[in-house]
């Protein structure tokens, strides 16, 4: 049995949120993530992992500092050469620089041979030896358009052509061709399928926005082949598992980015492995919470709701963002400032935004008075106005047509 700690999407770098720490230099949201892959390194060296496997995005950008290179790279040498645990790193979007020819992000490990560490920028079958046994991984990480297709085979085509051709390549490069991946792969030795990528039916986290219309969709049949044991995914930040036979699974992110991922548990995934069967489990671990307070602010007290509504939440060392409803009639008695003492507590105080609500004016064309309007005709202008549904518009003009008719007969 071998146990295989599967992790993704890093993303060291994010700073929003944050603050700088003097005695570091770094962005206190920095400290964060670093503090998340601490315990992902500690649950390794004491949880007796026999294989670390990355599946892409290691830093937020594409030109990492020297400062987060540095720091990247001191976990990874705890893991593999100070423990001597086999760290495999899979390159994925974040990763790769957009001009050809360049390096991509996690090259120096394999520029320098580091021990222990094995990165995978192009399809191919890896082998690595573990404390426990030889496994073997299919490394697929992120797809550009050049790397599979020849640049004649697309002139002209447009996206949905584009990447009906990359699958068929991919297909052929991974699965069906005769010197597809799979037909290299030793049948008796455990398998894992990396890939960094987007799978059918999956759900995004907050970086759907970035990706949406320029993600590769890779069709399930693409990862569920018996030769795969278990499929370990990289790419969207919400942890969940998109298939059973094999597992295929998004480990997600280890830290909170965005509100987008306020309510997504963070954490990685660790596998015990063997050839024909895997079984694997979520190790959530405690990540920066991100709180969204909902207020309605009305008379005559509009910050005592607003305060009382902050003490429902647990707001200790959190992101927060304060959403307040209130008239125009109720803004005035809003006293921020000490709605923003009581929001000290938080880590980090996002945004403390009101919605008021205005009263609306009635336009009346050029020729149109008052005067030469019906009751009718003002109430219908008054739902126009305020966007009522048309199905409730015409409920409510039909009891109105029924009030005003009585009206008239009794003046009659």
């Amino acid at each position: 049995m071998i146990r295989v700690l599967h992790f993704a999407d890093l993303h060291l770098g994010v700073e929003n949120y944050g603050r700088l720490e003097p005695a570091t230099g770094l962005s206190s949201r920095v400290t964060d993530f670093l503090r998340a892959f601490d315990a992902l390194v500690d649950y390794a060296l004491t949880e007796d992992v026999d294989l670390v496997l990355f599946a892409g995005d290691a830093f937020r950008t594409r030109t990492p500092s020297p400062t987060y290179q540095r720091e990247f790279a001191a976990r990874i040498h705890r893991l593999a050469v100070e423990a001597g645990i086999p760290t495999f790193l899979l390159v994925g979007n974040h990763d790769l620089s957009h001009a050809a020819g360049r390096a991509h992000s996690i090259e120096i490990f394999q520029t320098l041979e580091v021990e222990n560490v094995h990165v995978a920028r192009k399809p191919a079958v890896m082998r690595i030896e573990t404390r426990h046994g030889p496994l073997q991984i299919v490394a697929l990480p992120w797809i550009v358009r050049s790397a599979i297709l020849a640049r004649e085979a697309y002139k002209g085509c447009n996206l949905e052509e584009i990447h009906a051709l990359m699958l068929r390549r991919l297909e052929e490069l991974l699965l069906t061709g005769e010197e597809s991946l799979v037909s290299q792969l030793d049948p008796d030795l455990p398998t894992i399928l990396a890939a960094h990528g987007t799978v059918q039916g999956a759900i995004y986290g907050s970086e759907r926005s970035v990706m949406l219309g320029s993600d590769l969709i890779l069709p399930p049949s693409l990862v569920q082949h018996t030769a795969f044991d278990y499929v370990a995914l990289g790419h969207i930040h919400k942890h969940q598992s998109v298939g059973e036979q094999p597992p295929a699974v998004y480990a997600g992110s280890l830290e909170r980015i965005d509100f987008g991922e306020e309510k997504e548990a963070k954490g990685f995934v660790v596998v015990e492995l063997e050839r024909g069967r895997a079984a694997w489990r979520f190790v959530s671990l405690p990540a920066r919470p991100f709180v969204t307070i909902r207020v309605e602010a009305m008379l005559p007290d509009p910050t005592a709701q607003v305060l009382a509504a902050i003490e429902e939440h647990d707001i200790a060392d959190a992101v927060v963002r304060l959403q307040i409803k209130l008239t125009a009639t109720a803004e005035p008695l809003l006293d921020e400032r000490t709605i923003r003492k009581a929001l000290a507590p938080a880590f980090y105080v996002a945004a403390v935004a009101k919605e008021v609500e205005r009263p609306t004016r009635l336009r009346l064309g050029r020729q149109e008075t008052i005067e030469t309007l019906t009751p009718r005709d003002l109430l219908t202008r008054y739902f126009q106005a305020k966007q009522v549904p048309a199905e409730r518009a015409d409920v409510l003009l039909h009891y109105a047509d029924e009030l005003l008719a009585q009206t008239s007969e009794k003046g009659g």
